[in-house]
């Protein structure tokens, strides 16, 4: 696996402070306790904060100047001149997590300050254990052995994510009734990380809803898979650098891809 051994180290790391923040908290009523609205706009629960506070007191730890954006907290500056921009959701899948459901991760994109690029995905599946990864250029990676995504190009052969609610009920219905098999699992990180593996061959989001934080781990692991990530027109999809900020994702193995923009595009 030829991949920054350092950016994965702090990942880890990362990872590793927030597991243990957090998982005596699994699949209890007090884990779900709504303390505040978060910089997103959405409630931040008690296993998500105690999960972020973690993650920053190990980041702070690493020693290197960085800027973190995070779905609970927003922005914040470690040191006086960033090296880095870390993006991270601290727990993706907060009401599986609660519920004791076992499909939860974290998720992290490194990129550079500015946030022109996402360099470096990482997400790793709390309840099995599994890492994904990825660096720009040199592949995604599934506990250290090289992924890709699957070789369907039959829509009626395929196993499709797909969030859509209230007031997309038609298009949703559309593509339901195109594909051989739907799931909704409630953790986009991991979920675009299945499409990276094959496991799924594509995840829809059709609400507009999905933010930097949820997607900018997963959208790099994908594409070194193979894959293509765009958004309701076909266009390559833009992360701009607003946690507020919502966005209208298709994400495919790359084959069928306009086929599905067909049955849900606006």
């Amino acid at each position: 696996m030829q991949i920054d051994t350092g950016l994965l180290e702090l990942c880890e790391r990362v990872s590793a402070a927030s597991y243990e923040a957090v998982k005596d908290l699994v699949g209890t009523c007090e884990a779900y306790t709504t303390l505040y609205i978060g910089a997103d706009g959405t409630p931040t629960k008690l296993i998500d904060d105690i999960s972020e506070s973690a993650i920053f007191r190990e980041l702070e730890k690493d020693g290197r100047s960085m800027r973190v954006i995070s779905e609970e907290f927003g922005e914040r500056i470690i040191g006086c001149d960033p090296e880095i921009t870390v993006v991270m959701d601290p727990l993706d899948g907060t009401h599986n997590a609660a519920m004791g459901i076992p499909f939860y991760s974290v998720s992290v994109a490194i990129a550079n300050p500015c946030l022109s690029g996402i360099n470096f995905g990482y997400v790793k599946d709390f309840a099995t254990g599994d890492v994904y990864c990825a660096e720009r250029g040199k592949g995604a990676y599934l506990n250290g052995q090289r992924i890709n995504t699957s070789v369907k190009s039959d829509l009626m052969d395929f196993c499709v994510s797909v969030y859509g609610y209230h007031p997309h009920v038609n298009k949703t219905t559309n593509l339901c009734q195109a594909v051989r098999r739907i799931r909704i699992l409630g953790c986009v990180s991991l979920e675009l990380c299945y499409v990276a593996c094959g496991k799924l061959d594509a995840f829809v989001d059709i609400r507009g809803s999905l933010r930097l934080t949820d997607v900018a781990a997963g959208k790099l692991i994908l594409e070194e898979a193979g894959g293509l990530v765009s958004d309701e027109k076909g266009c390559k999809l833009v992360l701009r650098d607003d946690v507020v900020n919502r966005v209208y994702m298709v994400a495919t193995n790359g084959r069928s891809h306009q086929h599905i923009l067909d049955l849900t595009g606006r």
